[in-house]
């Protein structure tokens, strides 16, 4: 059972490094639109801060892991400043990605605390540094390793305690979503995902509402909607994505998708394409 591959393959993250280098004195970093941001610090020290969010000061080489928009402000000593590369991270679906929904704002770690990263870490921080043929493309599918690494050790240390990592992180329950997602169009019931968990019918809906956060029928319905979204992003016919999805008829699948979405499939799409820039002639 892997808990992350069926996430990352549906749901999948890419970086795109900006920065490399060290930062002196005072350095704002704005939210942009439908990017996220991870920085790892080389060599500090650095103070972070942010609105609405408690600051840190970092000693020892962190990482910074931003999921979502949200400015933040480093400050550095102008005279000896940080070693840094931070780079933005584009998730898949944008604000319907549950990896980016379901992480914190803000994720703070130690290097040193990213089992077997050292060597991935060592790479990338020598690619960063030194102008070389084939760098950009390089470092930037190392920082995609490196937050594999940040997922996972979320998950094993169970640091977040409500919603789907935190869901991921148990044992029981993540046999559970791990099947929704790897198979969304199996006929799924409330028993026979209780027994993929190896709970009771009733203990698993207590647990599965109280860890998750959502009743198992409603997660599975925002997921099956979330690719099926995915799917229609791609072109793909509404009644194949139906069948892909776990629902019998495009009639099912357009009942569920406005429940969550607000829309029918055919109105969000046409919303979709009309936010897309025109091509020129």
């Amino acid at each position: 059972m892997d808990r992350l591959d069926a996430l990352l393959q549906r749901f999948s993250v890419s970086a795109r490094m900006f920065h490399s280098g060290a930062l002196c004195g005072i350095t704002d970093i704005p939210a942009e639109p439908g990017l996220g941001q991870l920085h790892l610090v080389r060599r500090g020290p650095i103070g972070v801060s942010h609105a609405g969010l408690p600051a840190v000061h970092l000693e020892v080489p962190s990482l910074l892991l931003y999921p979502r928009p949200l400015a933040h402000r480093f400050d550095t000593d102008p005279g000896v400043g940080a070693d840094m590369a931070c780079a933005h991270l584009r998730f898949a679906a944008g604000g319907a990605n549950p990896l980016a929904d379901a992480l914190p704002a803000f994720v703070c770690l130690p290097l040193a605390e990213l089992d077997g990263c050292a060597g991935v870490l060592e790479v990338l921080f020598d690619e960063a540094f030194r102008p070389r043929c084939g760098r950009q493309a390089l470092v930037d599918r190392l920082f995609e390793a490196v937050l594999v690494f940040v997922l996972r050790r979320l998950m094993d240390e169970g640091r977040i305690e409500h919603g789907l990592f935190a869901g991921l992180a148990h044992p029981q329950l993540a046999r559970a979503l791990t099947a929704m997602h790897e198979r969304p169009a199996q006929s799924w019931t409330l028993e026979s995902l209780a027994s993929e968990a190896g709970m009771s019918r009733s203990v698993f809906a207590a647990s599965f509402r109280d860890t998750v956060g959502a009743t198992p029928g409603d997660y599975l319905a925002r997921w099956r909607v979330g690719l099926a979204q995915q799917a229609l992003r791609r072109g793909r016919p509404l009644k194949l994505v139906a069948d892909e999805v776990g629902y019998g008829s495009e009639a099912a699948l357009s009942r569920a998708f406005k429940t969550w979405v607000g829309h029918s499939p055919r109105d969000w799409r046409r919303t979709l394409d009309a936010a897309l820039p025109k091509q020129r002639a």
